[in-house]
């Protein structure tokens, strides 16, 4: 950078430098920011077979009389078919927030279901934990804190033998782990991260998906950096997630999502990233990455971008860590493959997902911050064009291409003209300050390493673009001392 001085240039300290800290630091800036938005939700599972079965059944919103009679029939009814149906009424009931405020106001009514809950027969079994699923799922604080009797014994089935009650605790446990702070201090102690590992080596797809929600719910606790996130990271589910992201024929896109989202949270803990990098994070994840480029071409699936999403955070995120430098040699993404398959993925969400660009424009940015082969990539495989199509996206897209272009003489050779002199010119014309700045920093680093940049430029009515700026003096002075330098060099 420069600046007048008593009417003559004086060169600022480390210009090519300063303009990198000054990159880094509103990336740092707007990592940080991406980090802090968490995915909070809640998931309501009910059967199939029980939703068309009951169609048309409108739930009702029952008082206290009419609950602590589907209570007593639950407890004491005479045929295991009037207690169960007993149940599936109140479960209906339930639906309602109104009924759920009655049911929790009633004296004992939660102590009734558990011990539904914990009797000896699968069907009332089953039922309870419906209805205890069923409130797991309110808005409401108080419903969810009214479950913490029970959420020990849920903690506890997990070990059971039937995938579907297993499956129907993991949601419930999910629920329950995001909206209640007291939840997470009751079961913590009990073991949940324990018994969540163990629960990784089903077989069954779906426990497998309902275990990645429940431990995605509790990887988001705003305690978790401290108490929960290096327990998980001493446990085997790291490994275990990994494995399940594996592309290959086992790869099931429910099950990836899930763990991809787990993964990422933990990577923005920032507890341990280290661990995960010497465990193959990035390996497994640049792999993925590739087949989700190949997938994107032979199917019209919806879903990919689900897997995306995670996926291209993960890796952006995991990039910045120093560890990731050390073990460059393992990562087998240093090569075209890696730069050819984030631009099918960029084309692909262009289409299906748009908001997602930025994700993906995100890891670009990382992978050419230092690393001047993914540089060589960008340009060997004429990738500039469609990257300037992308500017109306996200102003990323300025980022890497300064990265490319403080890599140096020859990188900017390559860059210019082409078709960035024209897109300069106009990305210099809009009302975003910030646009406009990164524009700036891009030209002074096309000035300083091919002088021949500045004359195109100023023929091109560069100078009267820049005329609207601000920085104008400065960067005039920068064009024409420039072009002293290229004239007498």
């Amino acid at each position: 950078m420069w600046s007048r001085q008593r009417g003559g240039l004086k060169p600022l300290r480390c210009g090519v430098e300063q303009l990198r800290c000054r990159r880094r630091e509103r990336e740092a800036a707007l990592r940080k920011a991406r980090r802090e938005q968490q995915l909070v939700s809640k998931r309501l599972l009910r059967d199939e077979a029980l939703e068309e079965a009951e169609e048309g059944c409108v739930a009702m919103i029952f008082g206290e009389a009419e609950i602590q009679q589907f209570l007593r029939l639950a407890q004491r009814g005479t045929e295991e078919k009037e207690r169960e149906g007993a149940l599936v009424s109140l479960r209906r009931g339930l639906q309602r927030p109104e009924t759920q405020q009655t049911f929790i106001r009633l004296e004992g009514s939660i102590r009734t279901l558990v011990g539904l809950l914990t009797s000896n027969q699968a069907l009332l079994q089953l039922e309870a934990a419906r209805c205890l699923h069923e409130l797991s799922h309110s808005e409401q604080s108080a419903v969810v804190e009214a479950c913490l009797p029970a959420t020990s014994y849920l903690l506890t089935y997990l070990s059971g033998h039937s995938s579907d009650f297993i499956e129907l605790c993991l949601y419930t446990l999910g629920n329950l782990i995001v909206e209640s702070e007291a939840v997470r201090r009751q079961l913590l102690p009990q073991g949940i991260v324990p018994a969540l590992a163990a629960c990784i080596q089903s077989p069954h797809l779906t426990v497998l998906e309902a275990l990645g929600y429940a431990l995605s719910q509790l990887l988001q606790a705003k305690e978790a950096p401290e108490k929960i996130i290096p327990s998980v990271l001493g446990s085997t589910l790291p490994q275990h997630m990994l494995q399940l992201l594996q592309p290959g024929p086992k790869l099931n896109l429910g099950v990836a999502v899930e763990f991809a989202w787990c993964l990422h949270y933990i990577i923005c803990s920032q507890v341990n990233n280290a661990l995960l990098i010497t465990q193959g994070a990035l390996s497994t994840l640049g792999l993925l990455l590739l087949d989700l480029a190949g997938a994107v071409q032979r199917t019209e699936d919806a879903g990919l971008e689900l897997l995306a999403c995670p996926v291209l955070r993960c890796l952006s995120n995991l990039l910045t860590e120093a560890a990731a430098e050390a073990v460059g040699g393992q990562l087998q993404l240093r090569d075209e493959r890696v730069v050819a398959a984030l631009f099918i993925l960029l084309q692909f969400l262009l289409q299906k997902q748009p908001s997602l660009l930025p994700e993906g424009l995100w890891l670009l940015n990382n992978l050419t911050a230092n690393s001047p082969s993914f540089c060589t990539s960008l340009l060997s495989l004429d990738l500039i064009e469609p990257l300037l199509h992308l500017l109306s996206v996200s102003n990323v897209v300025l980022t890497v291409l300064c990265n490319v272009a403080e890599k140096g003489p020859a990188y900017c050779q390559r860059l210019w003209p082409g078709p960035l002199l024209s897109s300069l010119l106009d990305t210099l014309a809009f009302s975003d300050t910030e646009v406009v700045g990164q524009s700036l920093e891009l030209l002074q680093l096309l000035f300083l390493y091919q002088p021949g940049a500045a004359q195109a430029f100023l023929q091109q009515s560069g100078l009267q673009a820049l005329q609207r700026h601000e920085e104008v003096a400065q960067l005039q002075d920068r064009v024409h001392a420039l072009q002293q330098t290229a004239l007498h060099g």
